[in-house]
């Protein structure tokens, strides 16, 4: 091996290599397999991590939602990176839904209360209330001038 070193963003090794019969040089290009570590269900069941899953779940919160493409790729990507990061063999369907929650917030409030409705189990218009509440209450500045409003706007003389 001649020389090695980060490529593509720092996911794969580039490595120039020669050959030991003819003295030809090469390049390869390397990348790490990560195992994903397995789901444990709320029931106790463990199964192996499903990236597709993942996908339809975010794509079905999305759908017939102006939110970007590349946008929805970066938020996959961070969920991935967040759990090969995490550090754990196991990782609780609990969290991985949090997480995913969490991104959807960012991107769309709209999927983001679709989600939480499947996720919580929501059995009353209440719950979404007070959902909405505390999304309407929590953005910031920035994020609310982006967003499209979840409830129609009340009038002073309504609020008592």
């Amino acid at each position: 091996m001649i020389d090695s070193r980060l490529a593509n963003e720092g996911d794969q090794v580039r490595r120039r290599r020669q050959c030991q019969s003819c003295g030809e040089r090469f390049t390869t290009y390397e990348l790490a397999e990560l195992i994903m570590p397995r789901v444990v269900k709320s029931t106790g069941d463990r199964e192996e991590f499903n990236e597709n899953k993942l996908r339809n779940g975010i794509l079905r919160a999305l759908e017939k939602r102006p939110v970007n493409t590349e946008l929805v790729d970066r938020a996959i990507n961070n969920l991935l990176h967040k759990i090969r990061t995490n550090g754990e063999r196991e990782i609780a369907s609990l969290d991985v839904g949090e997480w995913v929650m969490e991104e959807l917030r960012e991107l769309d409030h709209v999927a983001y209360v679709r989600f939480a409705s499947v996720y919580r189990d929501f059995e009353d218009v209440n719950a979404f209330r007070e959902e909405i509440d505390k999304l309407e209450n929590s953005p910031s500045a920035e994020m609310k001038k982006n967003q499209l409003s979840l409830l129609p706007a009340e009038s002073k003389n309504d609020k008592k």
